[in-house]
């Protein structure tokens, strides 16, 4: 008797222990993510590496559970660039960097963040191409990518993205063709604006492909 008697004292308290376990896991992703930032006016200040999770944390949301599921650090003065640490966050729903001066790319991981209802990006210095990875965002509502440095075509694998109502990846440098399936049917051409894209309603109803 006494392994059983074991096991229903190890399993409660492995339980208990889970919770904790995965919201350090988020707070070592978050102090991952603060080393590739610069902070000049100390909005990170509070992000302390020694808590057991970072629910305490300015600009950090966290649900009942302690899992984090909003990051708000938009016109926050912050500079640097993400890293794939940011996949790490799975509860995540919210994702708002918007008018900093973050540059790189934007991370493949982030197609990890499966229960992401909102990702503003809009206003930094991101290059490169849009991750098709972000496809698998089957949650995502709003995606908004203006204003950054953004090269190459948008992934046709986004029209899989049936929840999208906001789309937004204006002033950028992206080319080829504007996407018509799916949610991009309803996106107003505003949304594409300033880049080396075409479409239908720009040059006639078949649309002229520029070379990326």
């Amino acid at each position: 008797m006494a392994p059983l008697s074991l096991f229903y004292v190890l399993v409660p308290f492995l339980l208990f222990l889970t919770p904790a376990l995965s919201t350090n896991s988020e707070g070592n992703a978050l102090h991952a993510l603060r080393s590739r930032l610069s902070d000049p006016t100390n909005v990170l200040q509070s992000w302390d590496p020694t808590l057991v999770n970072p629910c305490t944390w300015f600009h950090v949301t966290c649900d009942s559970n302690s899992h984090v599921i909003r990051l708000d650090l938009g016109n926050s003065n912050i500079s640097g660039t993400l890293g794939s640490e940011l996949g790490e966050l799975k509860h995540l729903q919210y994702l708002e960097l918007y008018r900093n001066e973050i540059g790189g790319k934007i991370p493949k991981a982030l197609g990890k963040l499966k229960n992401l209802v909102s990702m503003d990006l809009y206003e930094n210095r991101f290059e490169g191409e849009i991750p098709k990875s972000l496809s698998k965002l089957k949650s995502l509502r709003f995606l908004r990518l203006s204003n950054n440095k953004l090269t190459g075509s948008i992934p046709r694998e986004l029209t899989n993205l049936s929840n999208l109502k906001v789309f937004d990846v204006s002033n950028n440098n992206l080319c080829g063709t504007i996407p018509v399936d799916g949610p991009f049917a309803t996106f107003p051409m505003e949304s594409f604006e300033n880049n080396r894209l075409n479409g239908p309603e720009l040059k006639g109803l078949v649309p002229y492909d520029f070379g990326c």
